[in-house]
């Protein structure tokens, strides 16, 4: 049956106030540029203490959300999907006795690639995949079709910091493992049997300076053609492939 993955949208000043209050999962608030005042700086300040992304868009792009409705220059978007935190997490899967295969994605902002990256990780048992509050795809209708299905089932945690995520999971015994052109191992020699967060980076940069340094290990997928990287998705494809054979041999 075919899924329909319309976001819900929450419009006007009080509703949006009040969903972000009541703690509802919320992608992001865009504001209306040029709104000022006591109203503008109550959403700035709830919107900080919340976590949620705040964003300022033209009058004619919030009227193309709204469609007519009444949205006083405001509008939320709900997840469609819960959030969750790696710290309540990685301390559930250890008490399960699962060895935490976790993806750390740093700064995917496509969103086809996002579902498709969800779609591998769920497909190889994976245990959920972490990405930041900003500068990280939405989960919306294009991510949740290409993952068909994947990011209903898989846990996804947001969180502030991708670089303090990597802190916490290593200290909680999980080897970091980044995907780098400058990594010194092959994916071969990584052992995925250990409790493992795998990070793949953004489309075109890869993996950020200051993760790869936190990184356990940095390794490269070997390649004979003339291009020098794959494309993120078909590389987690490729990582989440291996994790999965060595599991389960």
């Amino acid at each position: 049956m075919k899924q329909d993955y319309k976001r819900q949208l929450v419009f006007g000043k009080h509703p949006v106030i009040d969903a972000i209050k009541s703690g509802q999962t919320i992608d992001k608030v865009v504001i209306q540029r040029g709104i000022t005042g006591d109203f503008e700086r109550q959403i700035r300040k709830l919107c900080k203490a919340h976590n949620v992304v705040l964003q300022y868009t033209p009058k004619e792009r919030i009227e193309k959300f709204a469609k007519g409705k009444n949205h006083q220059g405001i509008i939320a978007f709900l997840a469609l999907i819960p959030y969750y935190k790696i710290a309540d997490l990685l301390p559930m899967l250890y008490e399960n006795g699962e060895t935490p295969l976790l993806v750390v994605l740093d700064g995917v902002t496509d969103v086809r690639n996002f579902g498709a990256i969800a779609r591998s990780a769920e497909g190889a048992g994976a245990h959920g995949l972490v990405v930041p509050i900003k500068g990280s795809a939405l989960v919306n209708a294009d991510a949740m079709k290409t993952s068909a299905g994947a990011l209903s089932y898989i846990p996804v945690c947001r969180e502030t910091s991708i670089s303090a995520a990597v802190d916490f999971l290593v200290l909680s015994g999980v080897q970091v493992v980044a995907s780098s052109l400058e990594g010194t191992s092959e994916l071969k020699d990584i052992d995925f049997s250990l409790p493992t967060a795998i990070v793949v980076g953004a489309e075109g940069e890869g993996v950020s300076p200051q993760v790869l340094r936190k990184a356990t290990k940095q390794f490269i997928i070997p390649m004979k053609g003339k291009t020098d990287s794959y494309n993120v998705s078909v590389a987690s494809g490729m990582i989440l492939y291996e994790a999965l054979r060595q599991r389960n041999m």
